[in-house]
């Protein structure tokens, strides 16, 4: 083993160690040729839906295109873990003179440890093989990333995805731990992602629930306002979005699935003396949600959203939205709330973006504008149209509503309508600079809250 090789080898380990920052398996590689890296690579199959996107995989591509040859002779690869079968292949196709290894791995490692495929003289090709450099170092990466996998409470369901740790970190004005639960009957294992500050034997709790694209860091600017009044706020992600986890398919997300682990979360945290915040699909299913137990709610606090029973045409801005969601799947979810909020900073904005790094993490934008109840037959109508009737004669609560007057989607016209069918809801608050996203212009909406809403 020559000095040259730990250097590379501790080259390799830097591309494991950003591997493992991003949620995947850490292994990383380097090529090296005359005495310089021309290519590196990191495992990636999780981010990227690539089964062959391997630390060494990755960094062969990288090298054939610098070199503009698929022939990488004279090419030394420097990888974290015994390279696999397909990896091996792969570099014994590429005509690599030598493939130098860190930590061995009995399970599919071809270069010894299960077999030897480099060892095969009926090849046209010979690699020279090295293996055991900086082996502690490598494997140690290794142990250190799966020792809190085997003993996670909360795996993630092969059929979901979980968005990295990472890609929440220094979020602009949302400082509060998360907290999550895993084990609610009617998500079957997925994991929800929800806040809880606050004292929880405060006079109010506020229930905040978003809608769709957003998550809980749209109420960022309302929380503060309610904790600082000594009250408690929980605001969860629903799944597929914000933190929480994100089913693959787009099948997974019905209404009645949705309504079904907001109730279970509502059950599990005993919440009372509850204050319903909602807009968009937080007021489309939260709204649902008071008749199973009105005893816990005290008041509801609604933003631009609507009740969809089936029974009236959806409005024309919404039926656009819906079509353009059809048509752009892939569009930039940050950039559609800065939109409507100039004042937004582009670290809110990239917030905003968080959840969704790929398309494999959008199936819930997918899936939720054709969600919306449309006829009086679709799903969530029926349960609707029994909510309309609770509001109208039996809600014992107070109410509280504000408008963003310049939504095109589900704005003023929409709202006073859903006023009538409140009952002893008073005049609503009129915000004529506000959109669709009312939150964003939160702060003086949760004051007037505060003083409408007495314990």
């Amino acid at each position: 083993m020559s000095h040259s090789d730990e250097h590379w080898m501790g080259l390799a380990l830097e591309q494991a160690r950003e591997a493992a920052a991003a949620g995947e398996v850490p292994v990383g590689a380097v090529v090296v040729k005359d005495g310089r890296v021309i290519a590196t690579g990191r495992n990636a199959p999780i981010a990227s839906h690539d089964p062959t996107a391997h630390a060494e995989v990755v960094a062969l591509r990288e090298a054939a295109r610098l070199l503009g040859n698929y022939r990488l002779d004279g090419c030394t690869l420097y990888v974290t873990l015994e390279p696999c079968a397909m990896c091996s292949g792969a570099m014994l196709h590429a005509r690599v003179d030598r493939v130098v290894f860190g930590a061995a791995d009995p399970r599919t490692g071809v270069a010894g440890s299960v077999l030897n495929l480099f060892g095969h003289t009926q090849l046209n090709h010979q690699t020279q093989v090295t293996g055991g450099v900086l082996a502690d170092e490598c494997g140690q990466l290794l142990k250190d990333f799966f020792k809190p996998r085997r003993v996670n409470a909360a795996p993630v369901r092969e059929d979901a995805l979980r968005t990295p740790e990472a890609a929440f970190a220094d979020l602009p004005d949302y400082p509060w731990p998360p907290r999550y639960v895993n084990d609610l009957p009617s998500i079957s294992g997925l994991r929800m992602h929800y806040l809880d500050e606050g004292d929880g034997n405060a006079p109010l709790t506020w229930l905040c629930l978003h809608g769709n694209p957003a998550w809980s860091y749209l109420y960022r600017k309302m929380i503060p306002v309610w904790l600082a009044a000594g009250h408690r706020v929980v605001a969860p992600d629903l799944i597929g979005f914000g933190k929480s986890d994100k089913p693959k398919k787009d099948s997974f997300h019905q209404f009645v699935t949705h309504r079904q682990s907001l109730l279970d979360l509502i059950e599990r945290l005993d919440l009372q003396r509850v204050v319903l915040v909602v807009q968009d699909w937080g007021g489309i299913l939260g709204l649902t949600l008071p008749m199973a137990a009105p005893e816990r709610y005290k008041g509801l606090l609604v933003m631009n959203t609507t009740l969809a029973t089936g029974e009236q045409p959806l409005s024309d801005g919404f039926l656009a939205w819906r079509n353009w969601c059809q048509s752009q799947t892939l569009f930039d979810v940050g950039k559609l709330f800065a939109r409507g909020n100039r004042s937004m900073t582009p670290a809110e904005t990239a917030a905003y973006n968080a959840p969704f790094s790929d398309k494999g993490f959008r199936a819930a934008l997918r899936a939720f504008p054709p969600m919306v109840p449309e006829f009086a037959d679709s799903p969530g109508a029926a349960i609707s149209r029994q909510a309309r009737d609770f509001w109208r004669n039996a809600w014992p609560g107070q109410s509280f509503m504000a408008i963003g007057q310049q939504d095109p989607v589900l704005g003023e016209p929409v709202m006073r309508h859903l006023q009538t069918q409140i009952k002893g809801c008073p005049e609503p608050m009129l915000l004529p600079d506000a959109g669709h996203f009312v939150q964003e212009q939160g702060r003086a909406i949760a004051e007037a809250a505060v003083r409408h809403f007495r314990p």
